[in-house]
């Protein structure tokens, strides 16, 4: 027999091109050593709920009425749920057209998108058309779409920012685009220039590649920052100049650990702007339910909406999320919950605040703890994660190092993060699987252990990263990039 058509040699080549750092050879080791028995500490993904983080309990009440409605029928009910939960139960159901076990429109059920559009109303104080969203299975799933919308081959590009979450590159590469890097700042606490952007554009243009679209993640992934409202109008400009659409990343909106800068959604700065702006720039905007206080990732729940996409586009988009029948419709019902939260006065209420501000109020002092647990150590350097779920700190690692990783057939930080995690069972992201400056180094880990164990994993760390430095030191000097 010859060569088949599921042959690793006949596969499509941008399968093989497709790179996702976040589950690459870290995470396999990391697996391996925990069928091994070493104890893993997996911080290589933003997973709230495999950390130990607890799910809110009003949701997981409604959702388990509309999984089970048999229980609604239940004289003792009322005994085992509130009757808030209760009410929204039936309420989410008389939605469906059969319940959670049948299919939804292939844009998500009609009246959670239009708690959807309430939701960003009162966020951004501008109308949102119902019939502009899409509920998706994550975020993720939204990107892909859109990107693969964009993308008609390897002439397109995508300005990303560099770091940048592995999701864009990966589906970029596998849709047959062309990434185009923006670089962010570290010195300026993962700035953004306009001069950066406009360099790479015009390097991008010079080797013949068309750029269409602009990806921002804010707050960032792996890096952290909140962008500032003077920050989004400078983007918005740059996207109306350069005639390209915005893909904004909002998924750690609710994720913000200070309170000099707060969430503003491109959404909003671009209704401030006006016309022609206003009426022109062309944004898709995404959230989830898997980050924030919900923290809800396996439920797969997410929205993207858009503005200023003409009519026929929709059309064509709808279309393409039809192959897919529907998107997961628990996962939906999880959104209404999400943008259309308890209100003061409702039975359930202040259990709803308690929870979720005891997350929210737990992940700021956890990012301060590993921000601080990373600038005591020996030649590590971190900005504060402003929001989010992670630190990005920068590892100046020694020549010697550099050397034996090279020996080793390794990437740099690579080679380290896998010494971290054979030593401590600490399971990182190296920085370079999600781009960096040549010849610097980072990693990226979650702010989401326990945060009584918190202090234990940094000071792992710290021992860890010290010795190792020591090992390989050799009086050099090294000044930070």
């Amino acid at each position: 027999m010859g060569i088949k058509a599921l042959d690793y040699e006949t596969l499509n080549e941008n399968v093989k091109k497709v790179q996702y750092a976040v589950r690459g050879e870290l995470y396999l080791r990391a697996s391996e050593l925990q069928k091994e028995g070493k104890k893993i500490i997996f911080t290589n993904v933003g997973n709230p709920h495999a950390l130990g983080q607890k799910p809110l309990t009003f949701p997981r009440q409604v959702v388990a009425l509309c999984q089970a409605p048999f229980l609604l029928d239940d004289p003792n009910v009322g005994l085992v749920f509130p009757a808030d939960a209760i009410a929204r139960a039936k309420h989410y159901l008389s939605m469906t057209s059969g319940g959670l076990g049948a299919y939804s429109d292939s844009r998500g059920l009609p009246g959670i998108r239009k708690e959807v559009a309430e939701f960003i109303e009162r966020r951004d104080g501008y109308p949102s058309d119902p019939e502009l969203i899409f509920l998706t299975d994550g975020a993720s799933k939204g990107v892909m779409q859109i990107l693969n919308c964009i993308i008609r081959g390897q002439g397109d590009g995508v300005l990303v920012p560099v770091p940048q979450y592995p999701l864009y590159s990966a589906t970029i590469s596998l849709y047959g685009g062309s990434l185009v890097p923006y670089y962010l700042e570290e010195t300026a606490n993962w700035g953004l220039d306009v001069n950066n952007l406009r360099e790479s554009v015009a390097q991008a243009r010079f080797n013949g590649i068309t750029v269409r679209a602009m990806v921002i993640i804010n707050p960032g992934n792996p890096t952290g920052q909140c962008l500032s409202e003077a920050n989004l109008r400078e983007i918005l400009n740059f996207c109306y100049q350069e005639n390209l659409v915005l893909l904004g990343d909002e998924v750690y909106q609710q994720n913000i650990y200070q309170d000099e800068r707060p969430f503003i959604s491109a959404r909003k700065v671009l209704m401030d702007m006006g016309p022609p702006i206003s009426k022109e720039v062309q944004l898709v905007s995404f959230h989830t339910v898997s980050k924030g206080y919900w923290g809800e990732c396996g439920q797969r729940g997410g929205y993207f909406e858009m503005t200023n996409i003409p009519p026929r586009t929709v059309d064509e988009i709808y279309k393409i999320a039809s192959i897919s029948l529907s998107p997961n419709v628990p996962a939906q019902i999880f959104m209404g919950l999400m943008v259309n939260p308890l209100k003061p006065g409702d039975i359930s209420y202040e259990q709803y605040v308690r929870e979720s501000k005891g997350i929210l109020e737990s992940l700021r002092r956890r990012a301060r703890i590993m921000t601080d647990g990373f600038n005591s150590c020996k030649n590590v350097v971190c900005n504060f994660t402003e929001g989010a779920m992670y630190s990005f700190p920068q590892i100046r690692l020694p020549p010697k190092a550099i050397e034996a990783a090279k020996k080793a057939g390794k990437v740099p930080d690579v080679f380290y993060c896998l010494k971290l995690l054979e030593a401590t069972g600490i399971s990182t992201v190296p920085g370079s699987g999600f781009g960096q400056k040549e010849g610097v180094f980072h990693l990226r880990t979650t702010i989401l252990p326990a945060e009584e164990d918190m202090p234990e994993i940094m000071s792992s760390f710290k021992k860890f990263n010290d010795d190792f430095m020591e090992q390989y030191e050799d009086h050099w000097s090294h000044s930070r990039m």
